[in-house]
């Protein structure tokens, strides 16, 4: 049977990468994309999906920004342009090297598409949330969208995630998912990429 992609909170790992404040004044819909990430974050934790954070080089471009919501969170620092440096392989495997990832951050043609190579390679399902991944051009974002599904990942948006982890209003926590959802996530310009296809 043809893998069709579908979510669940077991074997799964929300990766975040590189939300950092430097970024911010530069990166295509920033606030957007670090609100739905946000969410994204918060229904982990209340589903008891493990997150993992990464920042490229904090020295020179700062921490990860507070609206994010990763206090407690332990930031593996790294310069490489994917997030598979030797740490976060080390959490994956203390982890029991989860099946899927659910990937967002920036940059997308960067740091994003080396993870998702990366992580293909190594077998896993990538669950890219397109409304929480971003550029600093809106065309290095979308073209790398398109490659990114032309190489296997799964690209999907932040309800459909929240959505597709709970599965069933009868859920122990949908109404705490629920709430999370109770303004739609806001448009960060992805017509484009759809107009294009």
């Amino acid at each position: 049977m043809a893998n069709i992609g579908r979510l669940s909170t077991k074997d799964t790992v929300l990766l975040l990468c590189d939300m950092q404040e430097k970024f911010r004044p530069n990166i295509f819909q920033f606030t957007n994309i670090v609100s739905n990430a946000a969410r994204l974050l918060q229904a982990s934790r209340i589903l008891s999906i493990p997150p993992i954070l990464t920042e490229q080089y904090p020295k020179g471009l700062g921490p990860t920004v507070p609206e994010l919501g990763a206090e407690g969170l332990t930031a593996h620092a790294k310069t490489s342009f994917t997030m598979m440096i030797e740490a976060v392989e080390k959490e994956l495997e203390t982890l029991g090297n989860p099946k899927r990832a659910i990937l967002c951050g920036i940059e997308t043609h960067a740091c994003i598409a080396c993870t998702t190579y990366d992580l293909l390679e190594k077998g896993m399902e990538v669950h890219i949330v397109a409304d929480a991944v971003s550029s600093r051009s809106q065309t290095d974002r979308l073209f790398a969208l398109s490659r990114l599904k032309q190489s296997g990942a799964f690209l999907t948006t932040t309800e459909a995630v929240l959505l597709q982890l709970v599965q069933d209003a009868k859920h122990p926590n949908f109404n705490e998912i629920q709430k999370l959802m109770a303004h739609p996530s806001p448009d960060t310009g992805l017509l484009a990429f759809f107009s294009a296809l």
